[in-house]
């Protein structure tokens, strides 16, 4: 049985399209009086199989082998496509990631849009993300990669877009769809580049044909830079980061998913890309330049927000930047277990901010305060998917940490100053942001604020569960002693990160009111990071700007130089017609005048053509002789 579905294990993407046809003939009205739960809970039970499918054939692959799986899907002439799969522990463990994250938020999104007119079109749309995300992750092809985070794309700017009657919903959808176009450009031009000059688009040809440094070091450094592109628009890294804030205008279950497996997918192709990305040292220095810059700036950023979900927003980007990191530094354990930790415990937290958000019908914090006692489902996932996003024994951040500080004296000291900064940060904002909303006297809009109803409440205690018992998941986290002394240091350090954060927090005065600082350098540093280092402006006046004024150049040429030799031409042609019809007298004699003059004007016209052609080709022989001989 367990061999059954490990040799299927490819065709997993297809519960999630079933799903979405199935989903079609609600979410067109062809059945009206039977209304739209059908359609939920026939998503619900394809990804319940989908889950079931690929947490047996996990099971069922330890200690095998991987496996490669080529599909043939074209051959035209000499171009042959096929789809290619990889079943590995790796693959299939974030394929049950993700099947088990998306059944998780359709259970909740039972729940949490439960008066939605339109459910069968939203969970039509989940079941196309869940396919393009299962897909992804068996990928084995660069070329499919990319197809499938297109598809991936395409489905978050739709499900941003789900509520398209709001204006702020439709500008954060094209926002989004725009800033990843930006980074999905410069990957086609690598995946292109990689297409010319590899003898493979397969992950593990590539791997192969890096192993042997077939470039020269500025042509490795354009193609990591431009591979690392992609990845970077997906995940929310600095420069193109500022898209995730915007993105959380979508419903609560959606933002569920993107800021954990949606922002995990583009640091998985950029693990699977990473032999390619260490040919150049530089592109590997970027690399690691752009994850420092992402998290210690998007954890500062998360400590000015008062929108509870800007601020996670921010905190996502933050961890994924340490993944970037790791990826940098070749440690891709590292980077998957950042990935899982992360997904999970974020998730829950998002869960949380929904059932928040539902409750009291506002997402600023400012306006929160007294629920611990009236929500104690929420209030108790909301510390443990706290304490599971910071370094805190005996958790499974706390593990993925110290598996990465192990032998850290062989390491750049910057690691473990960013790694205290980030984690104290973490804690610090997550102290603050429980006290706004679950400490404190109940304010207007929390005073009846009940508990959420049961399709949301289990899967908060599920993953409130799941994140308790990660380390037990995966058992390899815990290091042997001789490696857990080498890292007892910075560790301690890294813990008294997350206390001293949380010391601060508990102990820092908070104003409801959103009170101004006096002083005008603190006023500035709150609005600093309030307003996202204002990149807003600056993409406004510089990169905004230049396209703008392109547009501008563009529309005048093709008004007055397009437009105006059209419009010549057609003046000239009813200009020469109107004389001409003057000739028409029925004399043969000016007939013939008329053709001998029109054919002399042509060979002249020619002679002088061909007669220039024939010196801008001696002048470019002159050229290449004086080269030669130079």
């Amino acid at each position: 049985m367990t061999a059954f579905f490990l040799d299927y294990a490819w065709l997993m993407p297809v519960y999630g399209l079933m799903g979405t046809v199935f989903s079609l003939v609600w979410a067109l009205g062809l059945f009206p009086r039977n209304g739209q739960r059908p359609a939920v809970y026939f998503n619900i039970l394809m990804t319940t199989l989908s889950a079931a499918h690929s947490t047996i054939a996990f099971s069922g692959l330890r200690g095998m082998p991987m496996q490669h799986v080529v599909v043939p899907w074209l051959k035209v002439a000499d171009l042959e496509l096929t789809l290619n799969f990889e079943i590995s522990t790796v693959t299939l463990g974030a394929l049950t990631l993700v099947s088990l994250l998306v059944l998780m938020a359709q259970v909740y999104g039972l729940g949490y849009l439960e008066k939605e007119w339109s459910l069968a079109r939203f969970y039509g749309l989940i079941g196309f993300f869940e396919a393009a995300l299962s897909g992804l992750a068996l990928s084995d092809s660069i070329v499919l990669s990319y197809a499938l985070l297109e598809l991936m794309t395409l489905s978050t700017y739709l499900l941003i877009g789900f509520w398209y009657a709001q204006s702020r919903v439709v500008t954060a959808a094209r926002d989004a769809f725009l800033t990843k176009r930006v980074g999905d450009v410069f990957l086609l031009m690598g995946m292109v580049t990689l297409a010319y000059i590899a003898p493979g688009l397969t992950f593990s040809e590539l791997s192969n044909w890096a192993m042997l440094k077939p470039l020269p070091d500025w042509s490795a450094t354009l193609l990591g830079l431009a591979l690392m592109a992609g990845p970077i628009s997906q995940c929310a890294q600095f420069p193109l980061n500022l898209w995730l804030d915007e993105a959380m205008e979508a419903p609560g279950p959606a933002s569920i998913l993107r800021n954990t497996v949606v922002l995990s997918a583009g640091t998985y192709v950029l693990i699977k890309l990473q032999p390619i990305l260490t040919l150049s040292p530089i592109s590997s220095d970027v690399l690691m330049l752009i994850g420092g810059i992402t998290a210690v700036g998007a954890s500062f950023m998360a400590l000015a927000q008062i929108d509870l979900k800007r601020s996670f927003s921010h905190s996502s980007s933050a961890l994924l930047g340490l993944v970037f990191i790791a990826v940098g530094f070749q440690r891709t354990d590292i980077a998957l277990l950042l990935i899982l930790a992360h997904s999970v415990a974020k998730a829950l937290l998002f869960m949380c901010v929904g059932s928040i958000a539902l409750t009291t019908a506002t997402q600023d914090v400012t306006e929160m305060g007294g629920l611990g006692r009236r929500m104690p489902v929420t209030t108790t996932s909301f510390i443990v998917g706290s304490i599971g996003s910071i370094a805190v024994l005996p958790l499974g951040m706390f593990w993925t940490i110290q598996r990465w500080v192990a032998g850290s004296y062989s390491s750049p000291p910057w690691v473990i100053v960013l790694l205290v900064l980030v984690n104290g940060l973490t804690a610090l904002n997550l102290t603050r942001l429980f006290r706004l909303i679950f400490c404190g006297k109940p304010q207007v809009k929390t005073r009846r604020s009940p508990e959420v109803n049961w399709l949301m409440s289990v899967p908060m205690v599920s993953l409130c569960i799941v994140t308790l018992l990660l380390p037990l998941v995966a058992p390899h986290w815990l290091l042997s002693e001789a490696t857990a002394v080498t890292s007892l240091i910075p560790m301690a350090l890294i813990m008294a990160s997350g206390i001293v954060g949380c010391a601060v927090g508990a102990a820092l005065p908070l104003a409801r009111n959103g009170a101004r600082p006096m002083s005008r350098k603190l006023r500035f540093v709150q609005d600093l990071l309030a307003y996202d280092f204002y990149m807003d402006r600056v993409y406004e006046s510089t990169f905004v700007a230049l396209v703008a004024l392109g547009a501008r150049i563009s529309s005048w040429f093709d008004r007055y130089v397009v437009d105006g030799l059209v419009n010549f031409v057609g003046l000239a042609t009813v200009f020469s017609g109107q004389s001409l019809r003057y000739s028409a007298t029925g004399q043969s004699q000016l007939y013939v005048v008329t053709i001998i003059l029109g054919v002399g004007s042509l060979l002249v016209v020619l002679a002088t053509w061909t007669n220039l052609w024939e010196d801008v080709n001696i002048a470019l022989q002159m050229i290449q002789v004086a080269l030669g001989s130079a």
